[in-house]
């Protein structure tokens, strides 16, 4: 694998997140199945499936997934890649590109790139669809609104974007308030996705057909799939 390129790490992630993806240990720590499952509370598959589900049994186009993901989200994504599927995938941190290199064992047809979700280096719809698993309640809402738009802006018109992430639990679950002091603790931006549709924080004039809401596990996951217009 070439050498990567020094990239500019935002502040935020500085700040907040280099115990879980910037520190040298963080892969060894993080990068265990049983690990991310657990932290999802055993909803890992089920959700990781329901995003995959979007993009159907064999992807024959190109497929854009905003930042690494610890699991094996992206190898089940790879398997369902046809004869003429490709998957870029960027990440704004060196260390979780080389992770992503060590665990795939066929980079052929994915491309990984040093890029801030932000302000994306591809030209204007060149992806079929766009995934962002688990990545928006990590990001202050500046931010979350530049990532989103610029997902919007390299997916085809006609084209999918899935954004899976937590959620407001419904009123009776235990979840609502058993995972309050652990989001506002370790996830200090996520209570704004529990508190906010991701709909909120699309560009205003968003070229949007069609937009499906799911909830998983009494409402503490969501599923939104966006539908570009034609």
């Amino acid at each position: 694998m070439p050498a990567l390129a020094q990239a500019s790490i935002p502040q935020y992630l500085e700040n907040t997140y280099w115990w879980a993806y910037l520190h040298p240990r963080a892969v060894h720590i993080f990068e265990r199945q049983w690990l991310v499952n657990l932290i999802l509370w055993g909803n890992f598959a089920k959700l990781r499936d329901a995003a995959l589900h979007e993009l159907g049994d064999s992807i024959n186009g190109r497929v854009l997934q905003v930042a690494c993901v610890y699991g094996d989200f992206t190898e089940h994504l790879v398997r369902r890649l046809g004869k003429q599927g490709s998957i870029d995938v960027i990440d704004v941190a060196p260390i979780q590109i080389k992770n992503l290199h060590t665990k795939l064992s066929d980079m052929r047809r994915v491309n990984a790139q040093l890029q801030d979700s932000t302000a994306l280096q591809f030209a204007d719809g060149t992806h079929d669809a766009t995934v962002v698993f688990f990545l928006l309640h990590e990001q202050p809402a500046d931010v979350r609104r530049k990532t989103i738009a610029e997902a919007l802006r390299v997916t085809k018109p006609g084209g999918k974007l899935v954004f899976v992430d937590y959620h407001k639990p419904k009123s009776y679950s235990p979840w609502r308030y058993l995972m309050v002091p652990v989001l506002t603790t370790l996830e200090p931006f996520a209570m704004d996705v529990w508190n906010n549709e991701i709909e909120s924080w699309l560009p205003e004039g968003a070229p949007v057909a069609k937009l499906e809401k799911q909830t998983y596990f009494a409402g503490l996951y969501q599923k939104v799939v966006i539908t570009k217009k034609a």
